[in-house]
C-alpha cells in the first residue's frame, strides 16, 4: 500500500514574507538558508549560539492557505531543551538549528534572530508648531495643615490653584488624589501638579517639576514609531522605530484581518503584541533622552483603521467585509492604562479620528501636517504602504480615497525582495548600451562599480528592497529591457548575458556573486499591479474633484521617503507634472501626531476637517476597474533619460 505521508511542506518566514516548499525532515535553519531567509547563526547549527530562535505562528493562515501548528515541527530535544531555559523554554521559542519540518508551518524570525535589521525609515520633517500642550505643570504652595481648619488637602490644592493659575471648577483623578498626601508632606508643603484640559489633575510631585513629556506614536502595517517630546518647548527629544510584529499574522492588513476571522479571539493576541511593542519603543526612548516614565503625561497615536481598532481592543472584523464600518470614526480619549500603556498611570492616549471604513487616523495625521485644506493650490498626497491613502483637493474642497497597492512596494511578493535592512539593493542604473547594472545598497555609500564595493559587504547583497525594484523596472524599461506592456523583452538577450530565460519568460539578472538577484517576469507584474491600483485611486479623486493636473505632489511614508520622483513618473505612479513640484513630506502622519501631542488646538480642527473630507470608495467604483486596467501600462511619454 502507497504511503500516504507527505514528502515536502509549504513554510513561510515573516517578516520577510518568503516561502517555499520545504522537503520534511529539513530544520528550520536549512530551510531559511534555501529561501534566503535571514537567520543569525555564529556557532554553524550546533546549538551553541542560541541566535537562531524563532516562533511558530500558531493558527489557520487564509492567505497562504496552511493551518500552521507547533506540533508540525519535531519535538525538542535535549540539546534544544537544555538550551531554552527561563523565557525562551515558556514562550515556545524554537532553535531553529535543530527544530526539523514535519508539516505546513509558518515561522516568525524575531528581530534578536535576524543578521541584517530593518532599517526603520520614519523620518521627520521640522515642522511648525504653536506650543499649547494639553498638560501643564502648575507649581504650588501651601500653608502646613491646621487643626483649627476643616479643610482638606486636596481642597486646599484647589483653592491655591484658583489663586495662583486662575483655575477654577477642577477635578482629580483617584490616583493623584492617593499620591497628594505623601507629596505634600515630601516636599514641604511645595508640590507640583499635572492639569490637563484645565480640568482635571491627573498627577502629583513634591517640590518643583518643570518639564513634563509626551510621547507621539506611529502605528503603521510595518513598522511603529514613536517620538519623545518635552511639553515645555516642544523639543524632539528622542525617536524610535520597530517592525510592527503583526506581520507575523500577515504582511498586509486583509491577511490580518483573515487570521483574526479564521481564529475566533485572536484579535486579543493581535492588541497584545502591538501595545507591547508601543511600552517598548516609549521605555527605549525615554532611556535614551533621560527621561522618567513617570514624568510622560500624555500620548497621541496615529493608524490606519485596523491599526486603530486593534490598538484599542476593537475586533477589526467589520472593516475586512462590505460595507467596511468602522465601530467608531471620532477621535478618542482614554486613559492610557485602560490600554496598558505604560506612561504616567493619570496620563491620556488621545487617538486621532479616522475619516472613513480604509482612510484612517494615518491620513488625519498628514492632513495635520501638511494643511491641503488651507492651501489654493490643487494637492496630489499620497502615503505609499500596502493600501495607499491618497488625498486631493484645496481649501475648497478635498477628497480620500483608498487604494489596495499590496505589500509589492515593499519589497514583499517579490522574488528576491526583503525590507529595507543592511545588504538590500535599494538603487538601481542600468548602462543603455551594455546593458550593465550599477546598484547601491543600504548601508554602503559605494555604487556595485565602484572600488572598494565588496569589501564594504562583510554579508554581501542580501536582496532587494521597494526603492531598488521600482528603480530596477523603471531603469529597464527605460533602457529597452521591459516593453511599455511590461513583458521582460527576450530578444535583448543578444545584447546582454544578463537576461536570460526562465520557462517561456525572461528575468533580468543584477547580481549574481553570493546569491542570485534578478528581476523576474512576475516581480515585474507585481508592481505593475501595485502601481497600477496607486494610479487609478489617483485618477479616480482627480476626475471627482475635476481636475486634469495638481500643482504639488507629496509622498508621505516610510517608504514614500525613499522613493525617487523621477522613477515614479516613468512607471506611472503619479500623473505627469512638474518634477520640482514632486517631493517627500516624511512621516507626515508621525509629525500630525507630534502637532496633536503639542497643541490642543489642533485636536478639534483635525476633528472637524475630517468630516469635510469627501471619501471616495474604489471597491464601489465602476470605473476604477477600467482606470486601473489602462494603468497597467508602463509610459514613457517623451520622458527624459539621463541615465542616473
Amino acid at each position: 500500500m502507497a504511503s500516504t505521508i507527505r514528502k515536502d511542506a509549504l513554510v513561510v518566514f515573516s517578516p520577510s514574507g518568503k516561502r517555499g516548499r520545504i522537503t520534511t525532515g529539513t530544520t528550520v535553519l536549512q530551510a531559511a538558508r534555501g529561501l534566503g531567509v535571514d537567520i543569525d547563526s555564529v556557532c554553524g547549527g550546533h546549538a551553541m549560539c542560541g541566535r537562531c530562535q524563532v516562533d511558530v505562528i500558531e493558527g489557520e493562515l487564509p492567505k497562504h492557505g496552511i493551518d500552521s501548528r507547533a506540533d508540525n515541527l519535531s519535538a525538542p530535544g535535549n540539546v534544544e531543551q537544555q538550551f531554552l531555559v527561563g523565557d525562551g523554554a515558556d514562550s515556545g521559542r524554537r532553535l531553529s538549528c535543530h527544530a526539523k519540518i514535519e508539516g505546513d508551518v509558518a515561522i516568525d524570525v524575531p528581530a534578536s534572530s535576524q543578521v541584517h535589521r530593518q532599517v526603520i525609515r520614519k523620518e521627520y520633517e521640522a515642522h511648525d508648531i504653536d506650543l499649547d500642550p494639553v498638560v501643564q505643570p502648575c507649581f504650588v504652595e501651601l500653608t502646613p495643615p491646621d487643626i483649627h481648619l476643616p479643610d482638606g488637602d486636596l481642597q486646599r490644592v484647589f483653592a491655591a490653584l484658583r489663586r495662583d493659575w486662575q483655575l477654577d471648577g477642577l477635578t482629580c483623578s483617584l490616583r493623584a488624589m492617593q499620591q497628594l498626601q505623601d507629596a505634600l508632606r515630601q516636599g514641604d508643603w511645595q508640590i507640583t501638579v499635572a492639569v490637563r484640559k484645565n480640568r482635571e489633575i491627573i498627577a502629583v510631585w513634591p517640590g518643583l517639576k518643570e518639564r513634563l513629556y509626551g510621547v507621539a506614536i506611529d502605528v503603521g502595517s510595518t513598522t511603529v514609531a514613536a517620538q519623545l517630546c518635552d511639553l515645555r518647548n516642544g523639543d524632539l527629544l528622542a525617536s524610535a522605530g520597530k517592525m510592527n510584529p503583526q506581520i507575523r499574522f500577515g504582511e498586509d492588513l486583509m491577511s490580518r484581518v483573515s487570521y483574526i476571522m479564521s481564529n475566533p479571539g485572536s484579535e486579543r493576541q493581535l492588541s497584545d503584541v502591538i501595545r507591547r511593542t508601543v511600552n517598548e519603543l516609549i521605555a527605549e526612548v525615554a532611556a535614551n533622552a533621560g527621561v522618567e516614565i513617570n514624568d510622560i503625561v500624555e500620548l497621541t497615536l496615529v493608524g490606519n483603521p485596523i491599526m486603530q481598532h486593534l490598538f484599542l481592543g476593537i475586533s477589526p472584523i467589520e472593516l475586512g467585509r462590505a460595507p467596511f464600518k468602522l465601530a467608531n470614526d471620532a477621535s478618542v480619549d482614554v486613559r492610557a492604562s485602560e490600554l496598558d500603556i505604560s506612561i504616567n498611570p493619570g496620563g491620556y492616549a488621545y487617538v486621532l479620528p479616522c475619516i472613513a471604513g480604509h482612510v484612517g487616523a494615518d491620513t488625519a495625521g498628514v492632513m495635520l501636517a501638511e494643511m491641503p485644506f488651507e492651501r489654493d493650490e490643487m494637492s496630489l498626497i499620497v502615503d505609499v504602504g500596502t493600501n495607499a491613502e491618497i488625498l486631493v483637493g484645496n481649501r475648497e474642497r478635498l477628497l480620500a480615497a483608498s487604494s489596495p497597492t499590496g505589500p509589492a512596494f515593499e519589497g514583499a511578493q517579490i522574488s528576491s525582495g526583503q525590507r529595507a535592512a543592511p545588504g538590500a539593493i535599494e538603487r538601481v542604473r542600468i548602462d543603455r548600451h551594455s546593458l550593465e547594472p550599477r546598484f547601491k545598497v543600504i548601508g554602503c555609500e559605494l555604487w556595485s562599480d565602484e572600488a572598494g564595493f565588496a569589501d564594504a559587504l562583510p554579508n554581501g547583497v542580501t536582496g532587494i528592497c521597494g526603492s531598488g525594484i521600482i528603480e530596477a523596472i523603471a531603469e529597464m524599461y527605460l533602457a529597452g529591457i521591459v516593453l511599455a506592456n511590461g513583458r521582460i523583452d527576450g530578444t535583448q538577450a543578444e545584447r546582454s548575458k544578463r537576461i536570460v530565460a526562465d520557462g517561456s519568460v525572461h528575468e533580468y539578472v543584477l547580481a549574481d556573486d553570493d546569491r542570485r538577484i534578478s528581476v523576474t517576469q512576475q516581480d515585474v507584474r507585481a508592481i505593475q499591479l501595485a502601481k497600477a491600483a496607486l494610479h487609478a485611486g489617483v485618477l479616480l479623486l482627480m476626475k471627482e474633484r475635476g481636475v486634469d493636473r495638481v500643482d504639488r505632489v507629496r509622498f508621505a511614508g516610510a517608504f514614500g521617503a525613499q522613493i525617487d520622483a523621477r522613477y515614479a513618473m516613468v512607471l506611472g505612479m503619479i500623473p505627469e507634472c512638474d518634477l520640482d513640484a514632486v517631493s517627500s513630506a516624511g512621516n507626515a502622519a508621525g509629525t500630525g501626531a507630534r502637532i496633536a501631542l503639542l497643541d490642543r488646538k489642533a485636536r478639534p480642527l483635525i476633528e472637524a476637517q475630517v468630516r469635510n473630507v469627501e471619501k471616495i470608495e474604489t471597491a464601489t467604483r465602476p470605473e476604477f476597474q477600467d482606470l486601473y486596467v489602462a494603468a497597467m501600462a508602463i509610459p514613457q511619454r517623451n520622458f527624459p533619460d539621463d541615465n542616473g
